[in-house]
Parts: C-alpha cells; sequence; structure tokens
C-alpha cells in the first residue's frame, strides 16, 4: 500500500463537519474512479504529550489517504492536476475548507 499523510488546519471559515463531509463526497469520487483505495478518520493532535516530539509542525488535524500503490495516487494527481469536473469541484470543496497543509507520503515496505 501506498499512503499520504496530510496534516492541516481548518480554515476558520468552516467546521470540521464541513469539511468530513466534503472528504468522504471527494473520496467516493475518487473510489469511483480507481484512483483512491479508503482514508481513515480526521484525527485531532494530541501535543501536550511528551510522545508528541513534533517541534517543526503545529498543525491541529490529520488524516491518511491510502492508495492501492504508487502508480494509483500517481494517477490520483494527475486526475487532480487536469482540472477535469466534476472532480475540480469537489476537489476544491474539500481542499477551501483547510489551510497550512503539508503532505507526506510513503510506501509499505
Amino acid at each position: 500500500m501506498f499512503h499520504m499523510l496530510t496534516c492541516f488546519d481548518m480554515n476558520p471559515e468552516y467546521a470540521l463537519e464541513d469539511f468530513r463531509q466534503s472528504l468522504t463526497e471527494y473520496t467516493d469520487h475518487m473510489r469511483g474512479l480507481d484512483l483512491v483505495v479508503d482514508y481513515d478518520p480526521i484525527g485531532r493532535r494530541q501535543s501536550d504529550t511528551i510522545m508528541d516530539t513534533d517541534d517543526e509542525r503545529d498543525h491541529q488535524y490529520f488524516m491518511l489517504m491510502h492508495f492501492r500503490d504508487r502508480a494509483q495516487c500517481d494517477n490520483a494527481v494527475e486526475y487532480i492536476l487536469a482540472h477535469k469536473e466534476p472532480g475540480a469541484s469537489i476537489h476544491k470543496e474539500v481542499y477551501s475548507k483547510v489551510q497550512n497543509q503539508v503532505f507526506i507520503c510513503w510506501q509499505d515496505i
């Protein structure tokens, strides 16, 4: 599997539930095109524990998205960058609700 971690903060104009609904719609759309496997529930960072040692980032939320392999992830990015409808509008609905995004990818070994 290939994974993408997204660390982010909410755009103050939106509630977390707004983002969650848009993310579900987006993931369902991408799954229908075979461009994603799934995503995990959104998490809220707990930086007040000694186990959280990341001093470089102070994002409040995170989520994981899962792809079958690197090729599926690359195909998803290609689709997003092509700005094809309805995908462009659905992606914008997700992306506009967050800010300060950082993306980290890895592949299982």
